[in-house]
């Protein structure tokens, strides 16, 4: 590794944990690669520092490696499944320090269930509080997003000599996310909706996880290397009405939450955010480990995070586009989860 400038490569590195991570890092003085597939722009402000961007398929493994190679710290935000943890071992010995970024949806509930099979409330998994790494992760061969992230930690795990921190991150916010469960929230206050109507009585907890947060734990991890799992999330357990209030307040609105009790009705009162049980994640295992402090909470986070899109919808509009051109994905979800249903909310509120 180098002995002067420690030098980063990004894998997935314009996405939202990748260019937060670039600009913490160049911050600290890191030279930094960002590896991407070039069809985000990311970060377009690091100009002052030393981040060089380059297009890589990380399918070609032999290209990935080669490049990757030699590396003080390799990040690698788009790691999905166990192939890609074949790819990244080839890197045993030769790096400083991996880090991939994981999800907190590998937990298994009390019930044995995870996120990915639940139909309902009846079904939603029961998870102990606060969920610690070493809680129960599912174990199964379905080709589904949590259990393959499950097999790609056990992958990486079982590779000798690779010094490999994984990290296991919850409903993750901040700029550059083409999936902002915010924008649950930011459109309604941009469309004047004063009233928000949630169910649960608005005390849904699912933890955040705001991407300054976990650049600070991607830096702690690369000038620390180990083998390790850690979670990753902002230590507010904010509830999903404490949620709202922020992101209005973020844009300069006030909000009437308008909650009721028991599950969503009829896709009334359902959020990105909604859960049966708390999805909770502790953080005490990164505190002792590393000595990790939180830098940013929500409310200040997600101040950035609703700026940039909102940035992004205007740039939208100048282009005669709106803010399903700018965010294609999160309109496909809302969309099918009738995110923006003003007129079933309205005639719910009605009837009360």
């Amino acid at each position: 590794m180098s002995d002067t400038t420690r030098t980063a490569m990004i894998i997935g590195g314009t996405g939202q944990i990748g260019s937060a991570a670039a600009r913490r890092l160049a911050a600290d003085g890191w030279s930094v690669l960002v590896a991407h597939r070039g069809e985000h722009h990311g970060d377009t402000e690091l100009t002052e520092y030393d981040v060089t961007s380059i297009r890589l398929d990380r399918d070609d493994t032999d290209a990935l490696v080669e490049r990757a190679r030699g590396h003080d710290l390799v990040l690698d935000t788009v790691a999905y499944e166990p192939r890609h943890g074949e790819q990244l071992a080839r890197l045993a010995g030769d790096v400083g320090s991996l880090v991939v970024i994981s999800t907190g949806s590998v937990y298994t509930g009390r019930n044995g269930g995870y996120l990915d099979t639940v139909t309902g409330p009846e079904d939603f998994p029961d998870y102990p509080l606060p969920l610690r790494e070493t809680d129960p992760t599912v174990d199964n061969a379905e080709r589904t997003y949590s259990p393959l992230k499950a097999a790609l930690e056990r992958t990486l795990l079982a590779v000798d000599d690779l010094p490999v921190s994984i990290l296991r991150p919850g409903a993750v916010y901040g700029p550059f996310s083409p999936a902002l469960r915010e924008w649950y929230f930011i459109k309604r206050a941009l469309d004047d909706r004063e009233r928000v109507v949630l169910s649960d009585s608005g005390a849904n907890r699912f933890s955040t996880s705001s991407t300054v947060n976990i650049a600070e734990l991607v830096t702690l991890c690369a000038e620390q290397p180990g083998r390790r799992v850690l979670n990753a999330v902002d230590e507010d357990g904010f509830s999903v009405a404490e949620i709202a209030r922020a992101v209005y307040r973020a844009l300069g609105r006030d909000v009437e939450v308008d909650a009721f009790p028991g599950p969503p009705q009829d896709g009334v009162g359902g959020t990105p955010w909604t859960v049966a049980h708390p999805l909770l994640l502790s953080m005490a295992a990164a505190k002792v480990e590393l000595g990790y402090r939180q830098q940013v909470g929500y409310a200040e986070a997600v101040a950035a995070a609703v700026d940039w899109a909102v940035r992004e919808v205007k740039a939208a509009e100048r282009r005669q586009e709106d803010w399903t051109s700018a965010f294609p994905g999160l309109a496909t979800r809302a969309a099918e989860d009738r995110w923006f249903d003003y007129a079933a909310e309205d005639a719910f509120l009605a009837a009360r």
